[in-house]
């Protein structure tokens, strides 16, 4: 017999450690975004930190996680904390960057106002940058919460070796259904976790509209807000209530470049530098340690099998980035039509933005198992050994197209009006529009979404390159790749070859986003600002 009363209170415990993690990122991010617009030094650090590792998958935190937190704290406090971080390492880079971003963009004349006042630390903080940044927060907190459930359902319960370590919550509780074969129970608790999803997500949404109306500024319009030193809200307020809230909630997803900080600002009062410094060598401390575990319990044999397998690796890689390479290609077509179709109909896109948003926050690695169940007998017989990359890809696909369509949508909402006059003037066809128009006006935010949509995709690779009894026994896996060479060697406890995997891993992505992600965002920041076409016509 379902017991909905678990049911609820594993939900209740899951959205807990979500909300936890959400709200350790918000408040670091404050304190670090502060340090960061006070000291130059910092603010190098940081920035170049939280760019490289926000496009690196959760996965190659892993064997950190499972070193310092179950096996140095061990017990239930150790696995506890293992849960929150990694789901901590899902969510706070795109909080943090947006944090930043709104610290960084505060007017000029609300700073000097602040100055005038004389206002300490805290009056700054919560008279100034926590209200301006809560826009860019409320923007972030739809996809952070998506990604915070994707990854903390299959990370409260996870297996080393022989070992099973487990949170209660209800993506354990899903699992244990699912192994008993008590399919109607997990049916059921899926039920109970698309309720609370579904309404979270409404609340999120109607958050994110009332934090632009309320907090949102319109920032080129700031001179006439200002009488007698004093900061006229109401009179901003309803000059931003001209503009639909999600054309409003756009400016907060991207990216603008960074404002030149004044330098005389990183030497008043706190100690800003050294904050910062002793925050980079905590950081560091926590690395090289986990590092020095792994390397002093290695053996030279080890050691020398692990660098003759790096030729194989670099081809298991390769084959992983085609498949997230056809992932990220079929979420962006589709995209692209879907997300112009809906910015262009708003009869339909009132509909189906809140049931996509709703898709998106539902984890999928929660469902996936009874999806596979259900149609596995009938696509087997049409797909026969390709059936379990279907599977795979098809994993990937549902647990990453969001992003993309999702910054695309937006991108197209905060087109300026005026490029819909000229295409409408010209008579545009649908193919011109896009090609000349839309797709560049859009070129940043489909570059954001596209480096959310390769991210998110290596994390269903993770889960589904080798699933084992995913549903009545069977093991899903494919033949090859390095995500499923990492699942092996957890499963088999070679935390050894776990590291060293998912160095390698760490590696060629810090390399990837290096030499490619950051240089097409560069470019989209310099060559592809729609609000510039204006000025230049």
């Amino acid at each position: 017999m379902f017991d909905i009363g678990l049911a609820i209170l594993a939900t209740l415990a899951t959205l807990a450690r979500v909300f936890i993690t959400i709200g350790a990122s918000i408040v670091t991010g404050w304190l670090l975004g502060y340090i960061a617009i006070k000291n130059r030094i910092f603010e190098n650090i940081y920035i170049s930190i939280s760019e490289v590792l926000e496009s690196v998958p959760v996965i190659t935190f892993f064997p950190v996680v499972l070193i310092f937190f179950v096996f140095e704290i061990g017990g239930s406090l150790g696995v506890e904390l293992a849960v929150l971080f990694l789901v901590f390492t899902a969510v706070v880079w795109n909080i943090w960057m947006g944090i930043y971003q709104a610290f960084k963009t505060v007017p000029e004349n609300l700073l000097e106002v602040s100055e005038n006042y004389k206002l300490g630390f805290l009056d700054k903080m919560i008279k100034l940058y926590i209200p301006f940044s809560i826009p860019r927060i409320a923007a972030n907190l739809i996809p952070s919460f998506a990604d915070a459930l994707f990854y903390i359902s299959v990370s409260e319960v996870f297996s080393v070796g022989v070992h099973t370590y487990q949170v209660f919550g209800i993506g354990t509780l899903i699992s244990e259904y699912t192994a008993m074969g008590e399919y109607t129970n997990a049916l059921y608790s899926l039920l109970v976790l698309a309720i609370f999803t579904t309404s979270i997500t409404f609340l999120l949404r109607e958050f994110a509209a009332f934090s632009v109306q309320r907090y949102g500024l319109d920032t080129e319009v700031k001179e006439n807000n200002m009488r007698r030193g004093r900061f006229r809200v109401g009179y901003s307020a309803r000059l931003s209530s001209a503009k639909g809230p999600f054309t409003k909630l756009a400016k907060y997803v991207t990216r603008p470049r960074p404002i030149d900080i004044d330098e005389e600002e990183s030497k008043k009062k706190m100690p800003w530098g050294k904050i910062g410094a002793g925050i980079g060598f905590l950081f560091l401390f926590l690395l090289a340690y986990s590092a020095f575990i792994v390397v002093k319990n290695v053996s030279a044999s080890t050691w020398y099998y692990l660098f003759s397998t790096v030729p194989d690796d670099l081809i298991q890689i390769g084959i992983d980035y085609i498949r997230v390479a056809i992932i990220a290609l079929i979420s962006f077509v589709i995209a692209i039509f879907s997300g112009y179709f809906l910015a262009k109909n708003h009869k339909a896109e009132r509909i189906a933005i809140p049931i996509i948003q709703s898709i998106a926050a539902f984890p999928a690695p929660a469902y996936f198992p009874l999806l596979f169940g259900a149609t596995y007998p009938y696509l087997s017989k049409i797909l026969g050994g390709y059936t379990d990359e279907f599977y795979v890809l098809f994993l990937g696909f549902i647990s990453t197209f969001y992003y993309i369509f999702y910054s695309y949508w937006l991108g197209v909402k905060n087109m300026p009006s005026e490029y819909w006059e000229v295409m409408d003037n010209l008579n545009m066809g649908f193919w011109q529009r896009l090609r000349k128009v839309v797709i560049p006006s859009a070129f940043p935010y489909i570059i954001a979404g596209m480096s959310s949509t390769v991210n998110s995709a290596w994390g269903g690779l993770a889960i589904g390159e080798y699933w084992p009894q995913i549903y009545n026994n069977y093991n899903l896996e494919v033949r090859t790749g390095l995500m499923k060479e990492l699942a092996l060697a957890d499963a088999n406890g070679q935390l050894a070859l776990v590291g060293w995997l998912s160095l390698i891993f760490a590696v060629i992505v810090v390399m990837y986003s290096i030499f490619f992600t950051r240089k097409l965002l560069d470019l989209a920041r310099k060559k592809y600002v729609a609000e510039e076409g204006i000025y230049a016509a």
